[in-house]
């Protein structure tokens, strides 16, 4: 059974943020364990939610909400996260595989929660609105 176009997204997601500033291969899908001090900076793709609307039949037209966090420590962690919120942007707006999937896909909120610990850390969440459609019968088929 192949995956549904969700499931595509989400790893074209984390196939196009490969390589990206500072980050190498710390890249997780909904990781929901800590991150050791030696894992920043990282990157962790979420899905959001995902909200269908029926147009045109017999298709669903879905807004898919994406969430890319960055993981930083240091002092000054917003500006340690600062040329890695411009890769990862860059990165999402012009992966050819990523918006071959896609019918729209639009930046939105950027958020900073800034935490003291045994080191100062950091955590930028950028969240992207994505637009797509399936068949009404078929997540999988567009």
């Amino acid at each position: 059974m192949p995956p549904t176009i969700r499931e595509q997204i989400l790893q074209a997601f984390v196939a196009a943020l490969q390589g990206t500033a500072q980050v190498g291969t710390r890249i997780y899908r909904s990781r929901v364990a800590a991150l050791a001090r030696g894992e920043s900076p990282a990157l962790v793709v979420e899905p959001l939610r995902d909200v269908p609307t029926n147009n045109v039949l017999p298709k669903l037209d879905w807004t898919f909400q994406v969430q890319v966090a960055i993981i930083v420590r240091g002092t000054a962690p917003d500006q340690l996260a600062d040329p890695i919120v411009d890769d990862v942007h860059k990165r999402l707006i012009s992966n050819a595989p990523l918006n071959a999937l896609l019918t729209g896909l639009q930046p939105g909120p950027v958020a900073w929660l800034l935490v003291d610990g045994d080191q100062d850390a950091g955590v930028i969440t950028l969240d992207y609105e994505v637009r797509y459609r399936t068949s009404f019968a078929d997540l999988s088929l567009s």
